[in-house]
This record gives structure tokens, C-alpha cells and sequence, in this order.
């Protein structure tokens, strides 16, 4: 099977490597800026282009790995082939495919994506949806090669997939961004939360997340609450502090 990238981002960069290692083909790498789409190309030992028109018409498989609206842009710039093209988006329907190409999916990791950082896919949901069920078979081996956990799924679903990982992971990590400027203000490192964060991930795979809150907001705790609000200089920070801590107190209490 022969694989084409069409973009070369945080997600393409670590899931075409994986890929290669699993075993696959990956013959071709797309990106607008050419710099990218020769970086990743050279990591892969295949084609970089930076032109729609130079892709390759012959692959089995197209694997768009880019943001929504560009996903939008490209997919009508881009040349008719017998291809089963797929997105990875959690966010976009696989219609956005729709007359412009006869097989088309969804190929969705539901895992948070860094370049220049190695992603251990194994275990992995990755979450596919295809308009012919004929393709189902090939991309769920693809999937299962990558990770092992294939699992068909809908648009429907996948978009509350999508809403709950930005919870789950990214307003998480804003999280610890906002922690770790407190405590550098005070000439700490974030280091020392390390444990703390590691055991709060941890205890979730025993316990469900309501079962393990802790802290003042559950307690309501007024006093120290109000201590701490006192501690935060910015009005955003005092503002998402109340509000995290309502919703917190209001799911306690339920």
C-alpha cells in the first residue's frame, strides 16, 4: 500500500513516522511551505512537494492531515484519483469530501500530537468512518498495524469525541501552563508539580474523575478560596478561577 501526506504538522510528522515503523509505505509528503514538506519528506525517504498539481495520482491511500479551513481549501484544489482519501480531523465531517472524490473517511487519532516529540501510538483509539463500506476492511488494518484499537464511528459521535479530548487535554494543558507561571513568579519550578500531576492522571484509570476530585472548591472552602483568589494578580485568571470552581462545587453537590 502506498501512502500520500497531505500536510506535514504536528499530527502528519509524528503519525507518518509511526507508520513507516509499523511497516508502511509512505511515498509522498504535501505541504505549502515547501521547507515543511521537504523536512518530514527527508525524515521518511520519499518525495516532498509543495504543489497539489505534482501529487501523485497512483497511491491507495491520502491522508489529510490539516487544519479544517485549509482542509476545506485544499480538497477542491486537488486532482481526482481512484485514492481512498481521508481526514484526521475530529471536527469535520467526512462529507467534506463529497464530490470531489468517490471513496473517502475519516481516520482520527484521539491523541494530542507535538513535533519533534516521539508519540507511542500503541493502544491508541483511532476512530474511522468510510462512505464505502467496501474501504472499511483496509482502513481498519491500517489503524490496527498502527495501534491495535480500530474503532468504527460517526460524525455524530465523534465531534463530542473531539469536544471532550479539548477538555480532557487541552484546556488541561492550559492548566498547567497557567500553574507553571505561578510558580516561576515566585522563582519555583514547575518541576515540583510533576508528582502531583502524575498521581491526579494516574488514579483516574481506578477511579472515575468525579470519585477522585479533591481540593477546596469541592469542600467549598471559603476561606482558603478567597486566599487564593486574593493571590491572583489577573482578572482572567480570577475569573476562571470562580468559574472552575463553581463548576466544580455544583458537580459535588449533585
Amino acid at each position: 500500500m502506498k501512502i500520500v501526506f497531505i500536510g506535514a504538522g504536528n499530527l502528519a510528522t509524528s503519525m507518518s513516522i509511526e507508520m513507516q515503523r509499523a511497516g508502511m509505505t509512505i511515498v509522498e509528503v504535501y505541504s505549502r511551505t515547501a521547507e515543511h514538506a521537504e523536512s518530514l519528506a527527508k525524515k521518511l525517504n520519499c518525495k516532498g512537494t509543495s504543489s497539489l498539481e505534482d501529487i501523485q495520482a497512483d497511491a491507495d491511500l491520502y491522508i489529510f492531515a490539516l487544519k479544517d479551513s485549509v482542509l476545506q481549501e485544499v480538497i477542491p484544489q486537488m486532482k481526482p484519483n481512484t485514492g481512498l482519501w481521508v481526514h484526521t480531523a475530529g471536527s469535520m465531517p467526512a462529507s467534506v469530501f463529497e464530490g470531489h472524490a468517490a471513496r473517502y473517511g475519516v481516520f482520527y487519532p484521539l491523541q494530542t500530537f507535538t513535533k519533534n516529540r516521539k508519540v507511542h501510538l500503541e493502544g491508541t483509539p483511532i476512530f474511522v468512518e468510510v462512505n464505502n463500506p467496501g474501504d472499511m476492511k483496509m482502513l481498519k488494518k491500517v489503524a490496527i498495524a498502527l495501534s491495535g484499537n480500530a474503532q468504527e464511528i460517526d460524525y455524530s459521535k465523534r465531534i463530542y469525541l473531539h469536544l471532550a479530548a479539548v477538555f480532557a487535554c487541552n484546556f488541561t494543558n492550559h492548566m498547567y501552563a497557567i500553574a507553571a507561571d505561578i510558580l516561576a513568579e515566585q522563582g519555583l519550578s514547575y518541576e515540583v508539580l510533576l508528582p502531583l500531576i502524575a498521581e491526579t492522571a494516574d488514579k483516574i484509570r481506578d477511579l472515575q474523575p468525579s470519585k477522585a476530585q479533591t481540593g477546596p472548591a469541592m469542600r467549598f472552602d471559603k476561606d482558603v478560596m478567597d486566599k487564593q483568589l486574593s493571590l491572583l494578580s489577573e482578572a482572567n485568571r480570577q475569573a476562571l478561577y470562580k468559574l472552575i470552581s463553581q463548576s466544580i462545587y455544583s458537580e459535588t453537590i449533585k
